[in-house]
């Protein structure tokens, strides 16, 4: 685990980040509803796992790192950031934990933030696991998320989900997709211009688990026009 803690360290530490986003008001109303949106989509919670329960005595705790592109064809995180941000996506290294609980529910909380960015996010999930899976069926569980932006002074934002996730494991392989729906509020605070912005979009994900005792996942998400890519280590049981 502390060579994975450092190689996610290395990478954060390449990146040319080092903005803050202080100057909203450089944005048309439409231009803050786009950066919303791609904000949205690097920040909102990711649970990076499968759809089957984890059962009681079950937990998973892992380190991951998300990549999400920007839409610069019209420099939006340029503007906002008085012209400091200089990288092309939202690179954000996130701790989190999930517990298994009675009758099938999950519950987890992830922290994460962009580095040499203001951008800090808080998220939490509770899942239902529709079926459990076994040897012969797959698991499906629906759940429920939410994630809240902290550190961006001039805005307010927090993202609420709900998805419907399948899973079948093969021995350590356990592939998973899901589909659901996120609803955005980004709300600029003490702008004379902007306008608060909800935000619906639909979204779908699709990942590998790989357990061989340690425990690593890929995952891809689309949401709306941007999609996020992650990858996670740590240990599952």
């Amino acid at each position: 685990m502390t060579r994975i803690l450092i190689a996610l360290a290395c990478l954060c530490s390449a990146t040319t980040q080092a903005a803050s986003f202080n100057s909203l008001d450089a944005l048309s109303q439409s231009q803050f509803r786009a950066f919303a949106e791609n904000v949205s989509a690097a920040t909102q919670y990711k649970a990076i796992a499968p759809a089957e329960p984890l059962g009681v005595v079950g937990l998973d705790v892992g380190v991951s790192v998300s990549y999400t592109p920007i839409d610069d064809s019209e420099d939006l995180f340029d503007l906002a950031s008085s012209g400091d941000f200089e990288s092309s996506g939202l690179i954000l290294p996130r701790v989190s934990v999930q517990k298994g609980l009675p009758f099938g529910i999950d519950v987890g909380a992830s922290v994460s933030g962009a580095p040499d960015t203001d951008i800090k996010v808080i998220g939490a999930e509770v899942r239902y696991a529709l079926l459990e899976g076994g040897v012969a069926s797959p698991a499906v569980a629906l759940r429920a998320s939410y994630s809240l932006l902290q550190g961006v002074d001039e805005l307010d934002m927090n993202t609420m989900g709900v998805d419907l996730s399948i899973s079948k494991g093969f021995v350590m392989l356990t592939p998973y997709a899901g589909a659901g729906a996120i609803r955005t509020t980004a709300t600029p605070k003490d702008s004379v211009t902007l306008g608060e912005e909800v935000i619906n979009e639909t979204r779908l994900f699709a990942g590998v688990n790989l357990n061989l005792g340690m425990n690593f996942v890929l995952e891809a998400d689309k949401t709306g026009d941007h999609t996020s890519f992650s990858v996670k280590a740590g240990f599952r049981f």
